[in-house]
C-alpha cells in the first residue's frame, strides 16, 4: 500500500485489519493475552516461527496497526511503538548499544534526553558527547573510535535549529555510526529523516500524532534489520508498551496529522512576523523567516517551517514570566502538538533540571519564551502575548 498510494491516504487507510465483525472504524483490542489454537500453535509462536499476537506487552492489533501506519508516511520497513517519546529514545539505546559504547548529541535536544543520555546512561557505561547542531566539524572531532550513534533533533528544542541530515548522514556513515533523528516537531508532513539519509526516526506521538493532548506514546522507526532486530528485543523484554487504548486514539490522531500541521505551521509563520515587529522582543527563533541562520536549509529539507515559534523577551526571567502570567488564553503548559497553543519557559521547565553551563552552551537564557501554535485564531494569540508584552 506504501508505493500505491500518497500520503493523506496513508493517513487515513495504512494498517487497517479488519476483524471478522468487518468493522470500519479501527478496532479496539483490550486483551492481556492471546488465545492460542493449540500447544504447537503456541510453542511456534514464541518461537517466532508462525506470525500472531502472543502476549500485549509485545503484540498487539491496535499497537500494529498504528505501527504500520506511521511506518507507511515515514517510508520505513519497521516501526516499534512505545509508551512515551523517552521510551523510544531509551529503547533505540539500550536495544542497538552496550555498555563502553559512545554516543554524539547535539546539544539542542529536550532536557529529559539531556538526561537520559548525559547521566542516566553512564551507569550503564555509555558515554556521550553533545555539541553544536550545526557545526559539521564539532560532530566529525567528536566521533570516537567507539561511536554507535550520532542523535539530534531538527528543529531542535526549544531554538528551533535546523541541523543537515544529509551532511550529518555522512558523517556518521564514515565512522561506522547510524544516525537517529527525532523528528517529533515536523512529523513526516513536513520532514522525512529516512528519505535525506537518517538511520532511525524517533517521535514522541504524544505531540502531533496525537495532535490534542490526550495520550502518550513513541515510536523508533527504520530499517527492519535494525529495529526489528534491535529494538524490538529490548521492547518484548523491558516492556516500555505502548498501550492500545493509546494506540487506538493516535491512530485516529494521524487521520487529520496533514490537516493540522499545515494550519498550525501557518499560524505560526503569521506569529513569528508579528513578533518580529514587537520593541519588546530581543530575537525570534523560527526557520520560516529569512533572519533565521538555517531559513535556506530549512526551505531544502523541510516542506514547511513547522508550528513552534521561540523568542526572547527583553529583561531576563522576570520580564519573560511577566508575559506568560498574563495570557488568559493560551496553555501555560509544557507540551506542545496540541490543537490548543501552549507556552512555557524553557530555562525553568523543559530544560530547568539540566545545569545552568548546559542550558548556556546550548543558548537558552533566562528570557526565551517557546510558543507552540494550536488552532484557535491567530488575532486573538496575538493579542494574549500582547498583554504581556505591553506591560
Amino acid at each position: 500500500m506504501t508505493d500505491e498510494y500518497r500520503l493523506d491516504t496513508l493517513a487515513v487507510r495504512a494498517g487497517t485489519e479488519r476483524s471478522q465483525f468487518n468493522e470500519h472504524s479501527e478496532a479496539l483490542f483490550l486483551t492481556s493475552s492471546f488465545v492460542f489454537k493449540s500447544a504447537a500453535q503456541a510453542a511456534a509462536r514464541f518461537a517466532n516461527q508462525e506470525p500472531g499476537n502472543i502476549y500485549a506487552r509485545f503484540t498487539n492489533p491496535t499497537v500494529t496497526a498504528f505501527e504500520q501506519r506511521l511506518a507507511a508516511l515515514e517510508g520505513a520497513e519497521c516501526c516499534i511503538a512505545t509508551a512515551s517519546g523517552m521510551a523510544a529514545i531509551l529503547s533505540c539505546v539500550m536495544g542497538l548499544l552496550k555498555g563502553g559504547e559512545h554516543i554524539v548529541c547535539s546539544a539542542g535536544v529536550f532536557g529529559a534526553t539531556v538526561q537520559l543520555l548525559g547521566n542516566i546512561l553512564k551507569r550503564f557505561g555509555m558515554d556521550t558527547t553533545f555539541v553544536s547542531g550545526t557545526d559539521l566539524a564539532a560532530w566529525e572531532k567528536a566521533v570516537q573510535p567507539n561511536t554507535r550513534l550520532l542523535f539530534l533533533e531538527t528543529p531542535s528544542n526549544p531554538l528551533i535549529e535546523v541541523y543537515d541530515i544529509a551532511a550529518l548522514s555522512r558523517v556518521a556513515k564514515k565512522a561506522g555510526a547510524l544516525l537517529a533523528v527525532d523528528n517529533c516537531f515536523c512529523t513526516p508532513v513536513l520532514q522525512r529523516p529516512l528519505e535525506l539519509g537518517a538511520d532511525i526516526v524517533i517521535h514522541s506521538a504524544t505531540k502531533y500524532l496525537d495532535g490534542q493532548g490526550r495520550v502518550l506514546g513513541g515510536a523508533v522507526l527504520g530499517k527492519r534489520d535494525v529495529i526489528y532486530e534491535g529494538v524490538f528485543g529490548f521492547l518484548r523484554t523491558a516492556g516500555p508498551t505502548l498501550s492500545a487504548f493509546n494506540a487506538w486514539v493516535i491512530l485516529k490522531g494521524l487521520e487529520t496529522l496533514r490537516i493540522r500541521m499545515e494550519a498550525q505551521s501557518a499560524s505560526a509563520v503569521e506569529l513569528a512576523r508579528w513578533l518580529e515587529q514587537q520593541p519588546r522582543i530581543g530575537r525570534v527563533y523560527y526557520p520560516g523567516l529569512p533572519s533565521h541562520p538555517q531559513h535556506e536549509l530549512a526551505k531544502k529539507q523541510q516542506k514547511g517551517p513547522g508550528a513552534i515559534v521561540s523568542f526572547d523577551v527583553k529583561g531576563g526571567r522576570e520580564a519573560a514570566w511577566r508575559v506568560v502570567d498574563a495570557t488568559r488564553l493560551i496553555s501555560i503548559t509544557a507540551n506542545l502538538g496540541d490543537t490548543k497553543t501552549t507556552i512555557t519557559h524553557p530555562a525553568s521547565t523543559t530544560h530547568g533540571r539540566i545545569s545552568p553551563e548546559a542550558r548556556a552552551a546550548a543558548g537558552i537564557g533566562e528570557g526565551l519564551l517557546r510558543v507552540a501554535m494550536g488552532l484557535e485564531a491567530i488575532e486573538d494569540v496575538k493579542a494574549d502575548l500582547a498583554r504581556g508584552l505591553g506591560k
